[in-house]
Formats: C-alpha cells, structure tokens, sequence
C-alpha cells in the first residue's frame, strides 16, 4: 500500500493482482513523506537493487500503543499503523476524510477463476507435495484471505476512484499516470514471477465443479466487473 503525499493518490493493494510489482514502480516518484509499506525480502531486494524508496512512514506513533504493543516493543517489534493489503475502511478512518476525500485512490482486480489458480501455486510453492486443488478451494486461506472485495469496498459500495483490471493493466495504469501528473512511464518489474511453473490457462485446470465453487465464493466481484469464465 501506498499514500503519495507528492501526487496525492492512495494506491490500495489487492492480493494476486501484481500488486507488488505496481508498488515498486510507483516508489520510484515517492518523496520522503510518503508511506510505503513492506515486502518480502526478495521484493525489497529488488526494489533497492533499482535504487527506489524503500519502506517509511508506515509505523505508528507511541501514542497509539497499546499495553501488548509496548511489550512487543521491548523485543524489537515496531507496531504498524498501515499494512500491505488494508482495507480501505482502515485507510480512510486512518488518513481522515480530509486527504481521503481529496486524495485519488485506485486498487486493481482480477478475473477471478485466474486469480484462484494464481493463489492455488504461490500458496504451494515451497511445498514438496502439493495440495490438492479441490481442498484449496475449499480452504479458509481462499474464502478469507483472498476477498480481494473487502479491501476496496466499504459498506458494499467501491470505496476507491478507480478500479483497474488486471487483463489490460500496462494501459490502465498509464491512464492513471498521466492522471496524476506522474512525468515518466511505469514499467512493472518481474516481482514473483518465478513462483509458477504451470503456465497453463486457468480453463484448461479448473473442473467444472472447481469453476462453479469459485463462481460461488466470488460472485460479488464478478458481478460487480462482469467476469466470466
């Protein structure tokens, strides 16, 4: 996630949807006030490697500790006041109406039966013996951790000004540049890319019955951007 003080936008970051990639480019035109939040190592890697800003800004003051998060603090755990992938309730109640209201914000989405089977082989990726597709959709790690909706929605309605697709990203994103005054192009660098080694299309793995599970579990988004299988 982040808030862009220089060009007053909020970047609010879904799950699955080269999310992080998206961050390391827009961390390029950061300034020093800006919040950015954390990756995984190999993703600050390399986007130290590219000589961008790295993570600031998202910790929270003392004042807002509490007495378990002083007891963290001893042992050199920071609390943090914004997260990867925070809803955009938590954002706005966060930032105040003043810059939530004034301020652009954008997210992206993903067709959905893609975006499960994407989830399906970075959750197995360092497994030995992969789990099963059907108990994967089956699974809490799916229905709750993977409801891209209830990062960008609030009280059921989209929260953000623009929603992205993630099938014509590259041209959506370069609206959203010139939108925002940003002065270069944002190429988006090969972040986890070489966790998925089946490169087949998700028509040709899911089942019938796996595609009308996922249908299912996220028919509020694709109802509400018109997905099909």
């Amino acid at each position: 996630m982040i808030i862009s003080h220089k060009y007053k936008f909020i970047f609010i970051k879904t799950r699955k949807t080269a999310g992080t990639s998206i961050e390391i480019a827009l961390s390029r035109f950061c300034g020093p006030n800006d919040v950015i939040t954390p990756m995984r190592k190999e993703d600050e890697d390399l986007r130290r490697s590219l000589g961008y800003r790295t993570p600031q800004n998202y910790h929270a003051q003392l004042s807002e500790y509490g007495p378990i998060d002083f007891l963290k603090l001893i042992y050199g755990k920071r609390k943090k006041r914004f997260t990867k992938h925070q809803p955009a309730a938590q954002v706005k109640a966060l930032v105040g109406d003043e810059i939530w209201n004034s301020y652009y914000k954008f997210s992206v989405v993903r067709n959905p039966w893609d975006r499960a089977i994407s989830s399906y082989f970075w959750r197995n990726r360092r497994s030995k013996s992969q789990q099963d597709l059907d108990a994967f959709i089956a699974s809490d790690y799916l229905h709750k951790k993977h409801d891209n909706s209830s990062i960008y929605l609030i009280n059921d309605g989209i929260a953000v000004d623009r929603v992205c697709r993630f099938e014509q990203l590259n041209q959506e994103l370069e609206e959203v540049r010139l939108h925002l005054g940003i002065p270069e192009p944002l190429p988006l660098p090969k972040a986890k890319g070489d966790t998925r080694k089946d490169k087949r299309h998700y028509r040709e793995i899911l089942t019938e019955a796996q595609r009308d599970e996922i249908d299912r579990i996220f028919r509020k988004e694709i109802g509400l951007f018109d997905y099909s299988f």
